[in-house]
């Protein structure tokens, strides 16, 4: 694990407002892909952050309902990797609206019907967000490997089939301008009529990181709404403690806890250069 960075304890500070919505880092880093850009470096071996014991996924999950969280996010890692994510998803359905965040490699027939059967019986929605990073197998390959553009466009279907309506999640990274047009133009053609689409920023982080950038002062934040960041009503919790963001989950500058979420209720600081580009574009990793 890194050190913790310089300039933490002066950075600015985003309020916490409430906590809308909670993120799991269910499977810590580990996943079976190794993407080119990946936010937090993950991959198939040994995973520098630890997947979620299902104890404290539960744990976590009892402490946010008990705060009125209205958003569940299942993240890693590849979150289908983690042996409990069924009883797991069950829990967090009870409760409120349910995502699970993947790279739509590991979907099966089996898999896909339980996910029906979960969001059948429950109040709240489930959403399954399949990760691609170009409307076109080349192009998308060369950043997560050879063959996972079909794999993911199987899942895409079998989700759809079982009125599991998916969104596609992707960086900006492959496909450049016109890529929200390009995605919505693949889903029709897969036959799904509502196609949905999610393109985020690129963040400097994981492999994604480069030479050090932009920072946030305060001055660059005067007149500026912080409670609008994501980070004032989120909260990530991951094997080694508690965040605001999910894309700095694992950075020991961004830890406000060790453990237990009423513990990491306070102002988040506004240290790392992703913070600038959530300040610049206004991104958020939530569905909205």
């Amino acid at each position: 694990m890194p050190a913790i960075p310089p300039g933490v304890a002066d950075a600015p500070r985003a309020p916490f407002v409430t906590l809308s919505a909670l993120w799991l880092v269910l499977t810590g880093t580990l996943c079976n892909l190794r993407c080119t850009h990946c936010l937090n470096a993950s991959g198939p071996d040994e995973p520098w952050l630890a997947p979620l014991d299902g104890a404290v996924a539960r744990r976590a999950l009892t402490e946010a309902e008990a705060l009125g969280v209205r958003e569940v996010y299942f993240t890693g890692g590849e979150p289908f990797l983690h042996r409990e994510i069924l009883p797991l998803l069950e829990t967090s359905l009870a409760m409120a609206a349910t995502t699970v965040l993947t790279n739509g490699t590991v979907m099966t027939d089996a898999l896909a019907g339980a996910l029906a059967a979960l969001a059948g019986a429950s109040r709240y929605s489930l959403e399954i967000r399949v990760s691609l990073d170009a409307a076109e197998a080349e192009a998308n390959d060369r950043v997560r490997g050879r063959g996972t553009w079909e794999r993911a466009l199987r899942t895409l279907r079998t989700l759809d089939a079982r009125g599991l309506l998916p969104i596609v999640t992707a960086t900006e990274i492959a496909d450049g301008a016109g890529a929200y047009d390009r995605f919505r133009a693949l889903l029709r053609g897969l036959g799904i009529a509502k196609p949905r689409v999610k393109i985020l920023p690129v963040f400097p982080v994981g492999r994604a990181a480069g030479a050090p950038g932009v920072r946030l002062t305060d001055a660059d934040l005067e007149g500026f709404d912080r409670t609008t960041l994501q980070c004032a009503e989120t909260r990530v919790v991951a094997a080694d403690g508690v965040y605001a963001c999910p894309i700095l989950a694992g950075l020991p500058g961004a830890r406000l806890s060790d453990g237990a979420l009423a513990a990491a209720l306070g102002p988040a600081a506004l240290y790392h250069e992703a913070c600038a580009t959530c300040h610049r574009t206004g991104a958020t990793c939530r569905n909205a």
